[in-house]
């Protein structure tokens, strides 16, 4: 703050004069407030038009996740959680590989659960959109909680999921650090699993971009905090955790909900906890995340006996 006079002579008091770099702290102090809301706004915005506007669900979701992707990238270098976090150039390419090979996954884990949707579902739903879509998220949340900690919890399983936690910064780019298979088996199993309870199409692709939403923003190195909302929706300070290196307090399989972690005790985040470090506690176990190649044939390998998975 800067002080100065009345510069008619009066007896005024002083008058303060913020700083370039008050009013920078000031506008981060507000984009990390406004960050998450126009996140959801913009979510829920593409897929009222979606629906009302009878969008192509298959072109809307891909175009909107590389929206999201870039967001949250610009995010990342406005307000960063922890700078030494950003990836290099090297890095980039490399996720750039992974990303390209999710969304494949995605892409056949989608097509199946259209195919499936328009075989399964009622022609006219049992419940009316807006009580269908809650459902839908309840019930899908849960499914993803399992077979997310499922892939924790079985070894081979994990085989295909521990590509995911071999990097040991945690961004919105390597979001997309996944295994194919890790992909298909886990987006194909939860949306599955709506399609032949008979949720229509549209509550499916609705908590699919919802989903898509928060499993980018759960990653992103942004500081943001969404105070008591963390005891219903995941955050970054959550899916931190989960990356740890010290299994006590890497829970959190919600990745968008944070409701089952309460009810099933893999909630372990308290205001201020963060890990020390993460990725994997056996780093040698998997391949390096720039070894494409190896890391898309190490569920082919055989397996070690003391192969470690992350309960």
């Amino acid at each position: 703050m800067a002080e100065y006079a009345n510069s008619s002579g009066g007896a005024a008091g002083p008058v303060t004069v913020s700083t370039a770099g008050e009013k920078s702290s000031a506008a981060k102090d507000r984009l990390r407030k406004a960050a998450y809301p126009v996140l959801l706004a913009a979510m829920v915005a593409v897929g009222a038009a979606t629906l009302l506007l009878g969008w192509a669900p298959a072109q809307v979701s891909p175009l909107f996740t590389v929206g999201v992707l870039l967001y949250l990238t610009a995010l990342e270098r406005l307000i960063p959680y922890e700078p030494d976090w950003h990836p290099d150039r090297r890095e980039w390419r490399w996720y750039g590989v992974y990303f390209l090979f999710t969304m494949v996954g995605s892409a056949l884990a989608q097509a199946l659960v259209t195919t499936a949707v328009g075989i399964v579902s009622p022609s006219v739903p049992a419940l009316p959109l807006g009580a269908e879509i809650p459902a839908a998220l309840l019930i899908g949340s849960l499914a993803s909680y399992l077979v997310h900690r499922w892939g924790h919890a079985n070894p081979l399983l994990w085989r295909l999921h521990g590509v995911h936690h071999v990097p040991t910064k945690v961004n919105v780019a390597n979001n997309g650090v996944n295994h194919v298979l890790d992909i298909l088996l886990a987006q194909g199993a939860v949306q599955l699993i709506l399609a032949f309870i008979g949720f229509s199409r549209e509550s499916v692709f609705v908590v699919g971009l919802f989903v898509a939403v928060q499993g980018y923003f759960t990653h992103a190195n942004i500081d943001v905090r969404i105070g008591g909302l963390n005891h219903l929706l995941a955050s970054p300070e959550q899916h931190r955790l989960h990356h740890s290196t010290v299994l006590a307090e890497a829970g959190h399989y919600g990745s968008d909900l944070s409701v089952w972690d309460h009810l099933f005790g893999s909630y372990t985040w308290r205001p201020g906890r963060e890990p020390v470090s993460v990725g994997l506690g056996d780093p040698a176990s998997f391949p390096g995340t720039g070894e494409i190649v190896a890391t898309l044939l190490h569920p082919c390998r055989r397996r070690r006996s003391n192969s470690a998975s992350k309960a």
